[in-house]
């Protein structure tokens, strides 16, 4: 019999960490994401000293399991070689042994130090939804030029709470811009006048934080109330917003537009 009613009662101990697993990866996905802490935010790794990463208390579902480092630690980070580039990575290492016992603890991949750019080291094959014995979970980068690790880089992915997706804000309405959050989707609107040169631009003081840019840039025509303009809407990248004249013959009339983008 296959069919298994998993949190119907059984009479006897049923529900194994890859029923639950397998739920959990239905649910939020089947990759490895970083939840957000009790305060709001999500934790990152930092350096200690030269030698020692200390990672905070930090909530991981890795693919379907759900992992915590309940107080923080740190990890080792070997010195670095005078001249020499590399990078590290800060990993969650699962391992399963011969009777399906599993544990997970932090461990640091190193990587091959050189003279030129540095790269990742390279990541074991395995993977909990097969079944491998060892399981390695990039958390964060350690670069480290010569003797001196930098600012280390979060890898896993943030995964927002569930009340992201209602949740609406506005975080900028001022000068004709108004920027406002609404879940996982930004919205961007300009109403007003800009000056009339070809390729004149009202910029908006606002600048998205790093989580809410989009990837690309991303724009949008704008209605010129003489309808002879080009004008357009533009998000980019870096956080800045403007609204420009796009070449055309300028006009100093009203003008409205918008435009909206998903934000992960």
């Amino acid at each position: 019999m296959t069919t298994t009613l998993i949190t119907g009662k059984g009479g006897t101990p049923h529900i194994t960490s890859g029923d639950m697993g397998a739920m959990q990866a239905g649910i939020i996905g089947n990759g490895s994401y970083l939840l957000q802490g009790s305060d709001g935010t999500f934790p990152t790794v930092t350096m200690q000293d030269a030698n020692h990463a200390l990672i905070p208390v930090l909530n991981l579902v890795v693919e379907g399991r759900y992992a915590r480092v309940t107080e923080a630690e740190t990890a080792t980070i070997e010195s670095g070689v005078s001249g020499q580039n590399r990078n590290d990575l800060v990993c969650l290492k699962y391992t399963r042994n011969n009777q399906n016992i599993e544990t997970a603890a932090i461990a640091v991949l190193k990587g091959t130090p050189n003279t030129r750019t540095a790269a990742d080291p390279t990541v074991p094959s395995g993977s909990i939804h097969s079944a491998s014995g060892t399981a390695w979970i990039p958390i964060a980068r350690i670069p480290i030029s010569g003797i001196t690790p930098g600012t280390p880089v979060m890898l896993i992915k943030q995964l927002p709470p569930m009340s992201k997706l209602w949740d609406s804000v506005t975080l900028y309405n001022a000068k004709g811009f108004t920027v406002i959050r609404t879940g996982m989707m930004m919205l961007v609107k300009y109403s007003g006048n800009i000056g009339k040169g070809s390729w004149d631009s009202a910029q908006c003081e606002y600048v998205l934080p790093a989580e809410l840019r989009p990837p690309v840039e991303v724009n949008a025509m704008v209605c010129v109330s003489n309808g002879q303009t080009a004008r357009m809407l533009i998000v980019k990248p870096d956080g800045t917003i403007r609204c420009s004249n796009m070449g055309a013959a300028g006009s100093n009339q009203g003008c409205v537009g918008s435009l909206c983008y998903p934000v992960v």
